[in-house]
């Protein structure tokens, strides 16, 4: 997302609350808000989130202040969500304000071997990964716009997404 950051900074990018520790690298309220899980809870409880999840013992979500005033004033909002995340995000936006890209990255063995790659992962771990993978895939003939990125494909990947932003953007 990164390069459609550097394309678009008239874009708004909210960052998302999690629960899991930062990462190095990361900058809180750049990369994300990272938030103590009863501080996720109570937000949850009163409604702040316009979409959230809980994956691997960690919450994610999507303020509702980052994103609803931005496009109240008619700015585009660019956002990394889950399949839940889209489905509820879908659900609370007007048809006309929502556009969706799935990135798809091919076949599981294909994904499965790019993950090993990266380095050593437990059994459990690749489980988890594959279930999220099936997952994801439910939403492919759903989403406004697929843009394959297969092994070795991201600069032609970034080029779709680039042409579809620049179309969207108009």
């Amino acid at each position: 997302m990164g390069h459609i950051r550097d394309l678009h900074p008239e874009y708004v990018f909210p960052p998302s609350c999690t629960t899991r520790a930062m990462r190095p690298g990361e900058v809180e309220g750049r990369d994300h808000y990272f938030v103590e899980k009863t501080d996720f809870e109570r937000r949850i409880a009163a409604g702040e989130f316009l979409e959230w999840a809980e994956y691997g013992e960690n919450y994610y979500g999507s303020l509702r202040e980052e994103i609803l005033p931005a496009l109240e004033q008619g700015k585009i909002v660019v956002a990394e969500l889950d399949v839940q995340g889209v489905r509820s995000v879908q659900q609370a936006l007007p048809p006309e304000q929502f556009v969706s890209i799935y990135v798809d990255a091919g076949s599981w063995d294909e994904l499965e071997r790019r993950v090993r790659a990266r380095g050593p992962m437990s059994d459990s771990e690749l489980v988890k990964r594959k279930k999220r993978y099936e997952d994801e895939l439910t939403y492919k003939n759903e989403a406004t716009y697929v843009v394959p990125n297969a092994q070795g494909q991201l600069d032609e990947a970034k080029k779709r997404v680039e042409a579809i932003m620049n179309a969207l953007h108009g």
